[in-house]
């Protein structure tokens, strides 16, 4: 098992470090700070982190789009896309670059800077990524709400998210990870009001309910569960389903905690539900062992995990 407490003795001085940071330009970040080919990011816990092994498939994904960009990069949806699959492979410093140069021609484009944002995420650069995000909010102001296509499009082939849904739903998260639980409320409710399919009624109603819990808002949140039962059919979000299924008591901890199930985002988000859920219940020891028990696996982009991450750091 992986030692967080002396990972934890670093926390504070990877923060300030970070904070630093965060004082830049973000259009101007990955030109003013050297590139590095051993690792992506470093943690809010002082761990050094690593792109994963790709795929051939992935590797073969990737290498299309990028010709396709290579051929025209005048052309925003390419560009996207070469930024989502070099995003895939793990290099999320790379995709920043793509993102970055991309709003040079195409300034303030919501899209771009709604994967950048995403992205900054990835590399725990929270206050760049509520930067980007709410510039992209401030850019859709005017334009008409449409569906996104999905990077890994889900078995059924059916798209599930909006492009306005997808920037309050990550500018949410970043404030959620900040700890700024007021403003992660008003950007998911943003979400609840966009969504379009059960999918995104769950996503959301998850992050709502964490973040009420967390305001001490507990009276609230009985309304925004109502709606979810065992049989609401979802496609992709069933673990978000089951988290706030326990969140409403109708499953247990003991129905739901498996710390032999394969290491997935879908499977780390539950986790997180079920450890965040009883930690603020005053369920410590249980949250303390389900928080270890995601922080070894090494999904450590996924944003179970560095909710995780984030709440551990603030517990020091």
């Amino acid at each position: 098992m992986k030692t967080i407490q002396l990972a934890l003795a670093f926390c504070t001085l990877f923060l300030l470090s970070n904070c630093k940071n965060e004082t830049k330009n973000p259009d101007q970040i990955l030109e003013t700070e050297p590139k590095t080919d051993y690792y992506q990011a470093i943690s809010l816990l002082g761990d050094t982190l690593y792109a994963p092994s790709v795929n051939d498939k992935l590797q073969a994904q990737f290498v299309e789009k990028q010709q396709a960009y290579m051929q025209d990069s005048s052309d925003l949806d390419k560009l996207i896309w070469y930024g989502r699959f070099t995003a895939y492979t793990g290099d999320y410093k790379g995709a920043l670059q793509i993102y970055s140069e991309g709003l040079k021609q195409f300034p303030n484009n919501s899209r771009l800077l709604r994967h950048r944002g995403h992205r900054n995420i990835s590399i725990r650069k929270f206050d760049r990524a509520i930067a980007d995000l709410q510039r992209a909010v401030n850019s859709i102001l005017d334009q008409e709400n449409s569906l996104e296509d999905d990077g890994m499009p889900n078995a059924q082939g059916i798209r599930l998210t909006t492009k306005h849904g997808n920037i309050y739903y990550h500018l949410g998260l970043a404030h959620y990870l900040k700890g700024n639980y007021e403003q992660a409320l008003f950007a998911y409710n943003k979400c609840l009001e966009l969504s379009q399919n059960n999918d995104g009624l769950i996503s959301a109603t998850h992050w709502i309910v964490l973040s009420l819990k967390a305001l001490g808002r507990d009276a609230e949140i009985a309304a925004y569960l109502e709606p979810i039962s065992e049989d609401l059919e979802v496609i992709e979000n069933a673990s978000y389903r089951d988290a706030c299924l326990y969140y409403k008591g109708v499953k247990s901890l003991q129905e739901l905690y498996n710390p032999q199930a394969e290491i997935n985002s879908s499977n780390t988000a539950l986790k997180y539900g079920l450890a965040r859920w009883s930690y603020l219940n005053e369920q410590q020891e249980e949250a303390m062992m389900i928080l270890e028990d995601i922080l070894d696996g090494d999904d450590w982009a996924s944003f179970g995990y560095i909710a995780a991450e984030a709440d551990l750091a603030r517990m020091q």
